[in-house]
Formats: structure tokens, sequence, C-alpha cells
């Protein structure tokens, strides 16, 4: 059976890489460092189809010694053994490279069982993964290694792959296959950078076309068939999931409702209304606050509407709650507060409730002095009256500054006349 496309025309030397200039490009750091010929461990980092697997085949071959080949979804123990096995053999003096795909999957001890080589150089490490190393890859391996980022592709890049794609099949086929323009920007759009899943496109469009005025033609309508409705990149449980939330978030404090409404729209477009829901409550607390008080309860009127009436619907009341969160005016005065208050706690300052602040309501309270000395304040005009509060070994602490926005100010100002 023929491999796929994305496999057949991979590139073999970084010149013919598409995307990731800054790593592989004219004065690319990558390019550099295979032109030394001293090839370090190296981990590339990024999502899937966008270069990391041929980068690291092409600076592989570059090295001169021999090349062992793992991926960590199938890679057991007894792999591993036979590839430290083979280190000092007579075929392996000039050292091992090894190209370990997905090492995430590996487990702790199988990864701690390459560090040995790696930290004498026996072994030199070129691995890639799609998940964030600083949280997957065991600490030790990973301060043995360099790590470089692999970003999505770009439509114009994604473009070059798709047209030279196309063009490699007609020549394998010896087919006339008319290609519009418009069929080319359409796999660059929806690919979401990933340029293996633009390359499936091609192929299964190729193979699929149907005969148009004498020739087979590649349609969009044949495309909107073979991609489905998105190309979007999301894992509820991998780092996009969390770089969208982020954004989401950011985009809503930062009073952009264009913004935040594009991250709502990916959110939902992939079903996920929970953690959509959950960020905006938190942000029209946290970051609206008490500029506005009263858009926590519009904001949780409206996620409740959103839970009611289910996805696709959901998507309104939420986008009436976004814009609201992104166009108020913004103070984080009482989550900063509450901050400051619970560093204190958790650094220990903390101390016992004074005595006329305790409880009581029950029988003896009064004889161990709770509530002695308590100043009813509705019995004082202004319902105000000067006592302290706070703990003894805190006295004069304060976490609560109010905001520079209207409702604030004239909270402040009220209690400065009362106070």
């Amino acid at each position: 059976m023929s491999s796929p496309l994305a496999d057949r025309i991979r590139p073999d030397s970084l010149d013919n890489v598409v995307g990731q200039q800054e790593l592989v490009g004219e004065n690319g750091i990558l390019r550099r460092i295979a032109a030394s010929g001293n090839i370090p461990n190296m981990i590339f980092y990024g999502p899937s189809g966008v270069g990391k697997t041929t980068v690291a085949r092409i600076l592989c071959g570059m090295t001169g010694k021999k090349l062992y080949k793992l991926n960590g979804t199938s890679a057991s123990t007894a792999d591993i053994k036979e590839i430290i096995a083979g280190v000092g053999t007579l075929d392996a003096l000039g050292g091992v490279v090894l190209y370990l795909d997905e090492i995430q999957y590996l487990n702790k001890k199988q990864q701690q069982s390459l560090l040995e080589y790696i930290e004498n150089g026996d072994i030199t490490l070129i691995a890639s993964t799609t998940e964030n190393p600083y949280f997957y890859i065991y600490s030790a391996i990973l301060s043995r290694c360099t790590v470089f980022q692999f970003k999505p592709i770009t439509r114009q890049d994604v473009s070059v792959a798709v047209r030279r794609a196309y063009r490699i099949l007609k020549e394998e086929t010896g087919e006339e296959l008319e290609v519009p323009d418009e069929c080319i920007d359409y796999i660059a759009a929806v690919c979401g950078g990933d340029v293996r899943k633009a390359l499936n496109a091609v192929e299964l469009s190729a193979s699929a076309a149907q005969e148009q005025n004498g020739k087979r033609t590649v349609t969009i309508e044949l495309l909107q068939s073979i991609t489905g409705k998105s190309g979007m990149r999301y894992d509820r449980d991998a780092d996009e999931h969390y770089n969208i939330l982020s954004a989401y978030q950011k985009s809503m404090r930062g009073s952009d409702p264009d913004a935040a409404l594009h991250y709502l729209g990916r959110l939902l477009e992939s079903g996920d209304l929970q953690s959509a829901c959950r960020r905006l409550l938190v942000t029209a607390s946290e970051d609206v606050g008490l500029a506005f008080p009263q858009c926590i309860a519009i904001v949780k009127a409206c996620v409740d509407a959103a839970f009611q009436l289910g996805l696709p619907e959901a998507r309104i009341p939420l986008a009436q709650a976004v814009v609201l969160v992104a166009t108020a005016p913004k103070s984080n005065s009482t989550s900063a507060a509450i901050d400051a208050a619970m560093q204190d706690i958790q650094n220990g300052l903390s101390g016992d409730v004074p005595a006329y602040l305790k409880d009581a309501h029950y029988s003896g309270a009064g004889k161990m002095g709770h509530g002695k000395g308590y100043q009813y304040p509705h019995s004082f005009p202004g319902n105000y009256v000067k006592q302290d509060y706070l703990p003894d070994s805190l006295k004069g602490r304060r976490y609560y500054n109010y905001g520079s926005n209207k409702y604030e100010q004239s909270c402040s100002e009220y209690w400065k006349k009362i106070k």
C-alpha cells in the first residue's frame, strides 16, 4: 500500500521546509547549528503538522552518527535497552542519535534510563512533542536539552505546500487535474496551520475529484465535504485549550469585545460551554468588580440562560455577557484585596479574634468576656462607630484600596464624610 502523500513528499533538506523561518530560514538558529556539524540535545515543541518531525529527521541525517527512531506512543523499555546496548559497539563508535517522536508518552522511568547516556554524550537526543515540555518531560532530561518552539504555519506558507503537493500528484498519476486558486486558499485557511492536515485534504480531493468540462476538477464543495466545518485546533486536555481560555479572559480584561467574541466563538465551536461560562463569571468579578457592581448579576443571568438553552442558542446570551464585560469599566480592587489578605494568612499572620467580636450567643460566653465592649454601629450617627475589627497583631493593616472608577470613588467620598 502506498504511503500517505505527506510522507512521500516530506522535504529532505531545510531549504524545502515551509514555515519556521526563524528556526530554519537563511539565518535561522537550527540552520546555523546544522552547518556547525555539532548537533546538541534538542526538544522540538509545537502543534502537529508544523514540521517538527521533518526538521528532526533532516538534522539527524546530517550528524553522520548511527540513527535510531522511536515513537513514544509505542516504544517499550526493551526498545530503549536495545538502543543503550548498541552504544559503543563497532557500528556506533561515533555515538548514537536517537530521534524520539512524542517523547511525552514515555514514562519517567523510561526517560531516566536515557539520562546517563545523554549526559556523557554517547546518545544525542532529538525529540519532538505536541505537549508543553515543561509539564510533561522529566526535568533532568529537560535541563540537558535546548527547547525550540515550532509555530503554526501561516496561510501563505501552507499554500506553497499545497501547490507543490498537487503538482507532485499530477506528475505521479499523469492525469490532468484542475485546481482553482480559491481551492488552494480554502485548504490553507481551514487546516489551522497544520501542513499534514492540508496535504491529507489534497490527496483526498485529488482522488474524489469529478470530471467537469472534460477535466477532473477540485471544487470548494468537494473540499468542504472532506475537511468538515473547521480545521481549528482544539483539545480540552492540551495547551491550546488553556491558550484559548487565557486569550478569552485577557481580551475581556483588556476591553476588546471583538477579540473576546472571537475566542468565545472558538470555545463554543468546540462545544466547550462549561469553560466559556466559568471564565466569564470569574472575569465579571475579578476585572469589572465594583466599577460596575451589577455586572456579575447580569452575567450570572446570561450564564444560567445559556445552560438552559444549550448550544447553539447559548451563544446569544453569552455574547451579550461577553460584550458587557469587555466594554464595562474595570476595577480589580476587590480581587487584589482578597489576594493580599490571603497572602498574610498563608504567611502565618492571623492572630486571635478580639474578645468583643467573639460569639456571645451562648451560655457562659459572658464569663469569658466574649462580646463585652462591642459597639453596635447602628446605634451611632451614620450607622458607624470607630472600632478595631482586625486581630491585634494586624491592627492598621489595609487590604482594600478604593478604585478610581465612579462607583468606588463615590463610596470613598461617602465614608470620608461619615468617618
